[in-house]
């Protein structure tokens, strides 16, 4: 096929993601993790298994303790003004923040979150919920940033060079279809491979482990029962058992299986035999006994079922949730692990900011005539509080050195860290107070600081 020449603003290309004509994404291979099936197999295994919850709930917590602020872009009036407006249209929202951030994290469990940005005019206390808020300056503010659960897709809105273009959904309880165009929407992913909506679970590579652990663990129950019960058998006379027995006979053959059965461990099930001749060649009559299991089985079901909960953790990185459980693992180990968990939950809160930053705050910003130069950003916090012993340490060796040079803003980003008080105005600074710790040596040389 000869080669076409394409304008310069043309696109040539496309993703490659795999997605029918109606907008329903086609890259899982799997049947049971695609579509519809995928959220309600995915919402099992969240709900359903101890250490998937475990790990969920462990990210949402790591994550709802994170200070989020909003920055100016500039030490400038209208940038300070634009920073606090932000600032005041995320609380107040319908939902909190916090709320907010909860919701977010379910893209760990379903591999993506859907949300519309509803807004309002700020006049105060009113009933309307189009107008009533905090503030009463008659500017634009968010009324909510709503979820929109994932359980309530019918497929996605895509062009040919597979841009999203939005979302519909069938929500309960009506099931009305409604239409979300991505301009009023902030979709955040775990991943954005070929341009995919709908990510990818974190759950995903778990979801073997989990298959086999649900079924070990329910053959380990079933197996516990019958080698604590025992096998009920029911002994009756040889007539009954025999095929030309009569229609009375039948009944009582019925009833007696019936009686075995349901003898209660995890199933039905029991045997009826036909009693046994005594010495004097009589039968011995109806007679229920239990048939005792035959001994320890030789499979560790224990070390199977761990191996599988260890894979299912090491998808959510906090494999240090079974360190200690069998007396093995250092609490270096355990650290060394948290901090990878923590760097991994970082890139995550890189991306919320990213995506609110692109996609939420400049759209309220204009709807509202601020300039695209005051516009300001939203920061996240540090998700683990540093080691004080050493920071300190570290300070101490870096200062002594003439690395690191005492002055006000070392002394606040200290005090800050550490959960002090902010200090007095009228305290002394820490150049002037250097002197007076024991131990700790000005640097000579040029140091920059007006003395």
């Amino acid at each position: 096929m000869p080669r076409k020449k394409q304008p310069v603003l043309a696109e040539a290309g496309a993703t490659g993601l795999n997605v029918s004509r109606d907008g329903r994404v086609l890259e899982e291979w799997l049947p049971q993790l695609s579509g519809k099936k995928a959220v309600e197999t995915y919402r099992e295994m969240a709900d359903n298994d101890a250490s998937i919850s475990a790990a969920i709930y462990l990210l949402e917590m790591l994550v709802r303790q994170v200070d989020w602020t909003i920055a100016s872009s500039e030490p400038t009036e209208s940038a300070e003004f634009a920073a606090e407006f932000i600032d005041s249209c995320r609380s107040d929202m319908t939902n909190t923040w916090a709320d907010f951030i909860s919701e977010v994290m379910t893209m760990t469990v379903f591999g993506w979150s859907f949300f519309e940005i509803n807004y309002k005019y700020r006049r105060g206390n009113t009933d309307n919920r189009y107008f009533e808020s905090k503030y009463n300056d008659g500017m634009i503010g968010w009324r909510s940033l709503a979820i929109r659960g994932q359980d309530s897709l019918d497929r996605w809105d895509l062009d040919e060079d597979g841009t999203i273009l939005g979302m519909w959904q069938r929500p309960a309880p009506s099931y009305l279809m409604r239409y979300i165009p991505i301009e009023k929407a902030l979709l955040f992913r775990t991943r954005t491979h070929k341009n995919n909506p709908e990510g990818r679970s974190l759950l995903r590579g778990a979801y073997k482990s989990y298959y086999y652990l649900k079924r070990i663990q329910s053959i380990e129950a079933i197996g516990v029962e019958r080698d604590l019960a025992g096998l009920p058998i029911m002994t009756v006379p040889p007539e009954i058992m025999h095929p030309n027995a009569s229609s009375a006979q039948k009944a009582i053959r019925t009833n007696m299986e019936n009686m075995v059965q349901k003898i209660k461990r995890d199933a039905y099930e029991g045997v009826v035999l036909p009693a046994e001749t005594g010495m004097d060649g009589q039968a011995t009559g109806y007679r229920l006994t239990l048939l005792s299991s035959g001994g320890r089985r030789p499979i560790d079901v224990d070390a199977i079922i761990k191996r599988y909960e260890s894979r299912i953790m090491m998808s959510f990185l906090s494999e240090m949730l079974l360190l200690g459980q069998d007396s093995v693992g250092s609490w270096a180990l355990a650290d060394s692990k948290t901090n990878i968990l923590a760097m991994s939950i970082g890139a995550m809160l890189d991306t919320i900011t990213d995506i609110i930053n692109r996609d939420a705050i400049p759209k309220l910003c204009m709807y509202n005539g601020i300039e695209e130069k005051d516009w300001p950003k939203l920061n996240h916090g540090d998700m683990e509080t540093p080691d004080l012993a050493q920071l300190g340490s570290f300070i101490a060796q870096a200062t002594s050195s003439g690395v690191l040079v005492p002055d006000e803003a070392l002394e606040e980003h200290v005090r800050e860290v550490a959960g002090l008080p902010t200090k007095d105005a009228n305290a002394p600074s820490v150049l002037d107070s250097a002197e007076e710790f024991p131990g700790f040596t000005m640097p000579s040389g040029d140091l920059g600081v007006d003395n």
